[in-house]
């Protein structure tokens, strides 16, 4: 691309949202069900939306600490540590959203010329931002099998070098839903420790997490040590119902939660306390995540139930996060299938090549409904698309 800004070539040539791009052929055209975008139609709770309604009411609307209101900081410490074991609030940091978080742990961690490893495919932020901050980053691909995607932990581990200044992950990922073993954190854990490799943990679709019995998907937080090199990225977002407030965390060694508060000052100097006092009451009210993975759980197996019969559609089952991936035969352009689907069958799909060279072919539907119902006739419209 012609660079005729004056601005970084790095950012004249940055490739443009390809799941905005098939929803914005989508959007405004009547009957469309769209299932592209990485969030569910439930709104949030009602007792979280007022809790925000009185903080304004309250005249709430100043900045608050750059790290969080301390009994934000505090809750969410004690959310955590019901989760995976102790965890201060010393190490809690309170963001402007989870992208926000991502943002700045890069900014913490990495300079220009600095190595990263990262595991894909994966929401393309997760690679961009270290490339925006000058850094490399080298790819290891998940491959698909009938039980699910599939890490090569040889491969990753030989990728891991000392040169290597931190590796990037998403857990349950996200587009796959592929979610890491603990003996897989337990092995790359020894080993970036050897290395003096940071970790990067995703974690925010932790509590969307299917096994039965499991409260949380494994984390990193239940097996390492308060100093490791171990920086998670958490967010309101998924589990709370909350994508429109924009707010998220960090966990961070305590030695570094003061340069944290630093950098958020020059990113959006704190979160808007009436958001923080919304977040206080998804957390005060954190009993109801466990009905929502219920309902999740069941719009993953009626999808999936609906999806399996078809003739030339391939799905790989997932544990976590809040998406199917499927292929279909025939297809390897993932953004030109989308926006045929978009105009002849009325569905709103997410491009596989949003994620990365190694989502492509795919598609990613999230099934996070209120409605079962429009799971199924999402699928049936499909259906009759592939008999065109």
């Amino acid at each position: 691309m012609s660079n005729t800004l004056g601005i970084r070539p790095l950012i004249a040539d940055m490739p443009e949202s390809q799941i905005r791009e098939v929803a914005n052929v989508g959007i405004g055209q009547a009957g469309v069900l769209p299932f592209w975008f990485g969030e569910s139609d439930m709104p949030t709770a009602p007792e979280v939306r007022a809790a925000a309604v009185q903080a304004i009411e309250r005249g709430e609307t100043f900045y608050s600490h750059n790290l969080g209101l301390l009994e934000l900081r505090q809750a969410i410490a004690g959310y955590a540590s019901a989760l995976h074991g102790t965890v201060g609030a010393d190490r809690i940091a309170v963001t402007s959203s989870g992208v926000s978080a991502l943002m700045i742990a890069n900014q913490l961690l990495l300079q220009a010329g600095d190595e990263v490893v990262a595991i894909t495919p994966v929401w393309p932020n997760l690679v961009w931002q270290p490339r925006l901050l000058g850094a490399r980053v080298v790819e290891v691909s998940l491959s698909p099998a009938a039980n699910g995607w599939q890490l090569d932990l040889e491969e990753l581990l030989e990728a891991i070098t000392p040169a290597t200044r931190l590796l990037i992950l998403s857990s349950p990922n996200n587009p796959t839903g592929w979610t890491l073993t603990r003996d897989e954190q337990q092995v790359i854990l020894a080993h970036c420790r050897r290395t003096g490799t940071w970790i990067l943990a995703d974690e925010v679709y932790e509590r969307l997490y299917y096994v039965p019995g499991a409260a949380a998907a494994p984390s990193f937080l239940d097996l390492s040590e308060p100093d490791d090199r171990l920086v998670v990225v958490q967010s309101f977002s998924k589990a709370f119902l909350m994508t429109g407030w924009r707010l998220g965390w960090l966990t961070v060694p305590a030695s570094l939660q003061r340069q944290v508060g630093v950098l958020i000052e020059y990113n959006t100097s704190c979160a808007p306390v009436f958001v923080q006092r919304a977040g206080l009451a998804a957390i005060e009210a954190s009993a109801t995540v466990a009905p929502l993975v219920d309902h999740f759980r069941q719009c993953r197996d009626t999808l999936v139930a609906a999806l399996a019969p078809l003739e030339g559609v391939e799905i790989v089952p997932a544990d976590g996060g809040m998406y199917v991936l499927l292929r279909l035969a025939g297809h390897t352009d993932s953004l030109a299938l989308a926006k045929r689907l978009v105009i002849e069958a009325q569905l709103g799909l997410a491009p596989g090549s949003a994620f990365g060279t190694a989502g492509e072919g795919w598609l990613r539907w999230c099934f996070a409904s209120r409605e079962v119902a429009r799971l199924e006739e999402g699928a049936a419209r499909l259906a009759r698309f592939l008999r065109q």
